[in-house]
């Protein structure tokens, strides 16, 4: 297969450092799976020691130049060829072995600027700069530090494992997940270009509604598309003791609020998905004072994109048919914006998912891998289903399952991704990353004489 000219790929024909002990035309499911653990189990004292470095030392979004130069060093000593700073601070390490097709693993590595309040041992107290140098503390509220553990693990394995396997591997390290940015910088860098491209994508994501270890999956939709909206409110100020000498924002924007709360209710045909939340209002400076604008931050959320594309037409009409019945002059009426953190629908290929599945299922287990509904929050892998690129990403739990059934029990529920006490029980966590991601990979680059 011939590679790109600026790609210099390292070539694995024989290693027999690497290599486990039993000959492909042995391999089966179990066998593969029996490998994939006995070198999971020698990896895992090492994992959890990078685990709960990166955990206690997170990066926030675009900066993530400590935790990318670890994963840099970590392939590298592998054997991959490693290339750094793609799409900013990107990580991609090629390993090729033999005919095949080309997998790409991905991980994102950002945490969220969030003081954590966990309790575990490893937690962070860092105060990192953000991406405009402003001093915020931070945390993995989203465990990203399992995804990235779960890379350096999954090539660890898949490096050991060389005569089970054939093709391309292609990991990557992505930045700034958690402002939906990464993956296009890395595209826009020339990932599927400057690199082999992919003829399957993988990830996954831990997830806290899950019992640690379980596997959640699903084909078609598996998370939503999200735009991000900034509504200005604008109004004509002046004295709080002479209201009728103004148009006052503060009362319009309420009013506004409360009218968006109809479009899921009463717009939205029952059983579509749509999410229309308004996360920030902001206006005023003092008590006696009628300000000029207030400005309100929104997501919108679908599964759907016509369903999207009402959304966003059913919040102009709103702004401005409400802004007119308060009396707004025309050259005052509400200013909306939608903002670049925006991402399409995450859609598992059916087909790929079916497989992926069967190869988990048989090597987990069926009662560790269940099906899971749709979710509605968003993610940038689904930029990688680009150029027809077929894409599958899974669940994988993270929560301790006595809090889970304590849960089911009382109604109360367990603290959520993004959550500041969230962290995931480590093993079995990464355990489960490693392991269903080196499962899935050996699925799709299975070996010739394999069965």
């Amino acid at each position: 297969m011939k590679k790109p000219a600026s790609y210099l790929p390292v070539v694995l024909a024989a290693a027999p450092m690497l290599a486990a002990s039993l000959p492909l035309s042995a391999a089966s499911a179990e066998e593969r799976h029996t490998a994939v653990s006995q070198r999971l189990d020698r990896e895992y004292p090492a994992l959890l020691g990078i685990y709960t470095n990166l955990h206690a030392h997170p990066e926030l979004s675009f900066m993530e130049v400590r935790t990318a130069a670890r994963v840099a060093s970590e392939l590298r000593s592998l054997g991959f060829s490693v290339t750094e700073k793609v799409g900013n601070t990107g990580v991609v390490g090629v390993l090729t072995n033999g005919v095949g097709p080309v997998v790409l693993v991905r991980a994102d590595m950002d945490g969220l600027p969030i003081r954590e309040t966990s309790g575990v041992p490893y937690a962070s107290t860092d105060t990192v700069q953000d991406l405009s140098g402003k001093d915020q503390p931070a945390m993995h509220g989203c465990a990203h530090d399992t995804h990235i553990t779960g890379l350096i693990g999954t090539a660890r394995v898949l490096a050991a494992l060389t005569n089970r396997w054939s093709g391309t591997l292609v990991m990557i390290a992505q930045p700034a997940e958690e402002i939906v940015a990464g993956a296009r910088a890395m595209l826009a860098d020339g990932l599927y270009t400057r690199f082999p491209k992919p003829d399957y994508a993988l990830a996954l994501h831990t997830y806290a509604a899950l019992p640690a270890g379980a596997i959640g999956h699903a084909e078609g939709p598996f998370l939503a598309s999200v735009n991000s909206m900034d509504i200005v409110v604008r109004g004509v100020g002046g004295h709080g003791s002479a209201p009728h000498t103004t148009k006052d924002p503060v009362v319009l924007a309420s009013q506004i609020v409360v009218a968006l709360q109809t479009i899921v209710s009463r717009e939205t045909k029952p059983g579509d998905t749509a999410v229309v939340t308004v996360g920030t209002i902001h206006g005023g400076l003092k008590r006696n004072i009628i300000p000029e604008e207030v400005k309100l931050e929104l997501t919108l959320r679908a599964f759907d994109e016509k369903v999207m594309e009402r959304l966003i037409a059913s919040i102009r009409r709103i702004c401005a048919n409400l802004a007119e019945a308060a009396g707004v002059p025309a050259d005052r009426l509400p200013v909306i914006t939608l903002l670049p953190e925006a991402v399409g629908v995450t859609r598992n290929d059916p087909a790929l998912t079916r497989r992926v599945v069967g190869a988990l299922e048989q090597g987990l287990g069926a009662d560790r891998v269940k099906p899971f509904p749709p979710v509605t929050g968003a993610e940038d892998f689904s930029e990688y289903a680009r150029q027809g690129v077929p894409i599958c990403m899974w669940w994988v739990g993270a929560t301790d399952p006595a809090r889970i059934a304590e849960s089911e029990r009382t109604g109360v529920p367990v603290p959520s991704n993004h959550s500041p006490t969230f962290a995931p029980v480590p093993e079995p966590t990464l355990k489960a990353c490693v392991s269903s991601m080196s499962l899935a990979v050996l699925e799709l680059l299975r070996a010739p004489s394999a069965p």
